[in-house]
């Protein structure tokens, strides 16, 4: 990202004294300034200079001079702390930021609000390059049996990411495809992946033998798994390619039931980590067939929570190994973000405010906790106020987090309170409004609960309102409201090995 200057160029001949010229200079001492000649003032000058002039005004009781127009890139509750859209922060300055004094007591109510910048969602751009919307599915050399599964899934133009990936993996090439959550990178891999498996048949796998998959997805939970399986069955429906999904929970017997059922040998297989595992383990499952693999949410799976399970599934691979870590790391544009500081007991108050206030069109909505056991109590309180909602979280078993989840989508209930269980990887389309009930743990932990609105297909951008209520968590405020005033990645997203997340249960 190209960085701007340190500020505007300003004309100030009264504000500064004129240096000297040295006698080595072609300007003598004195010499008036050539005509039109500007000088150049640093951002943070310039801004101690406003702050001395807005304190002589207040001791003269003078009225300050109205701000300049225009949409704000930052609103905050004081003004002078918000920040327009063409103001520019340089990359060495440090700005002013809302969430400064959040430690001492006194913040309690304030807030700042990251406004949205663009309409809608970057995946939904085309590139600069491109005329009208961008090529087709079928300009971009997909089957007509692919195409007829992107018709059952009321699929139109590609995004930006599948016009960037599908290419790419058509001609055989490993990728890292990173990108923000909600931009397709389901179909992104699963279209050109599917096409070379249709482009090169096969004769099945023997009945007799173990499953013997031709495409492995490899994915961090069953909720996941079920949802990129349903759009893979889709796709794979017209083209006659069988599809399975595997995931733990249950006896060994429940595994081989999995892989064979009928028709035999799936062409592809999508499974959890320890599921993989074990039907490794067990010769239910070989992957010498294998044409290629994935991995959903790559910077989970290569967490230290799942490494053995992961170096150990590759091991039976047939595959060359070596991609960086991804490093794609910015705050939505498209979606307004708030940020409210105030004491743990006033959360409960200022969340039934929210929820009792909502208009009953206003789409679904995500609170997220940090445990599974806040999750339950939240759940009781909203019970009390009559307030019907459904909760997710990792203490409960397989089946019960997918009738609920299955359910929540459908939009049988429109409230869903659930730790960072919900918070990657899974469609939540239909959601418009996110609460960080509980601040979240990191900055990937706040990108990804971000990412649960303004997703492609939503039909609006959505929002997203975060409690600040502890010491730990202003310290990560600062960080996103500095990447937001100089409108730069989040710091410090490049490692990909952090705690697994609170209240969420690595899935077998």
């Amino acid at each position: 990202m190209a960085l701007g200057r340190a500020g505007p160029v300003l004309a100030l001949p009264l504000l500064l004294p004129r240096r000297p010229a040295s006698s080595g200079t072609a300007a003598a001492a004195g010499s008036p300034q050539p005509p039109g000649a500007v000088v150049r003032v640093p951002w943070a000058l310039r801004q101690r200079l406003q702050r001395g002039a807005q304190r002589r005004r207040r001791e003269q009781g003078e009225a300050a001079p109205a701000p300049r127009s225009g949409k704000l890139l930052l609103r905050s509750r004081r003004p002078e702390l918000s920040q327009p859209r063409w103001q520019t922060v340089g990359r060495w300055e440090q700005p002013p930021l809302v969430s400064a004094g959040w430690k001492h007591r006194k913040a309690y109510g304030d807030y700042f609000q990251l406004e949205p910048s663009q309409e809608a969602a970057p995946a939904l751009q085309a590139p600069p390059a491109e005329a009208g919307q961008g090529p087709t599915f079928a300009e971009l050399g997909l089957q007509p049996a692919l195409l007829a599964g992107l018709e059952r899934l009321s699929i139109g133009r590609p995004t930006a990411v599948q016009r960037l990936a599908i290419p790419a993996l058509r001609r055989g090439r490993s990728a890292l495809c990173a990108a923000e959550t909600g931009s397709g990178k389901t179909l992104a891999y699963l279209l050109p992946l599917l096409e070379r498996l249709l482009g090169r048949p096969e004769a099945p796998a023997e009945a007799a033998g173990p499953a013997a998959p031709r495409g492995l997805v490899v994915l961090p939970s069953r909720e996941l798994a079920a949802q990129v399986g349903a759009v893979a069955a889709a796709l794979c429906a017209p083209a006659g390619l069988a599809v399975r999904g595997l995931t733990g929970g249950g006896a060994a017997g429940g595994l081989r039931r999995q892989l064979r059922a009928p028709p035999p040998g799936p062409a592809v297989l999508l499974g959890t980590p320890g599921a993989l595992r074990e039907a490794l383990r067990r010769r239910f499952l070989a992957l010498e067939r294998l044409r290629w693999m994935v991995l959903d949410e790559a910077d989970l799976l290569m967490d230290e929570s799942f490494t053995e399970l992961l170096e150990e599934i590759l091991a039976h691979a047939p595959l060359a190994a070596g991609a960086p870590g991804p490093s794609l790391h910015r705050l939505p544009p498209h979606v307004q973000q708030k940020f409210v500081r105030l004491k743990g007991r006033d959360k409960l108050p200022e969340l039934l405010q929210l929820l009792k206030e909502r208009p009953s069109s206003g789409g679904a909505v995500l609170i997220f906790c940090n445990s599974a056991s806040t999750v339950n109590w939240l759940g009781y309180i909203l019970d009390d106020h009559k307030i019907k909602h459904l909760r997710l979280q990792g203490q409960m078993s397989a089946a019960a987090r997918a009738g609920i989840f299955a359910s929540f989508q459908k939009g049988d209930v429109s409230v869903l309170v659930c730790t960072d269980l919900a918070s990657r990887g899974l469609d939540t389309s239909s959601v418009q409004l996110v609460v960080n009930y509980d601040f979240p743990d990191t900055l990937q932990d706040y990108l990804h609960r971000a990412g649960r609105v303004g997703r492609v297909g939503s039909k609006a951008p959505g929002a997203v309102v975060s409690f600040v209520t502890h010491r730990w968590d202003v310290d990560l405020v600062r960080k996103i409201e500095t990447a937001a005033r100089k409108r730069t990645g989040l710091p410090g997203m490049d490692s990909i090995n952090k705690p697994s997340p609170k209240g969420a249960n690595i899935s077998y």
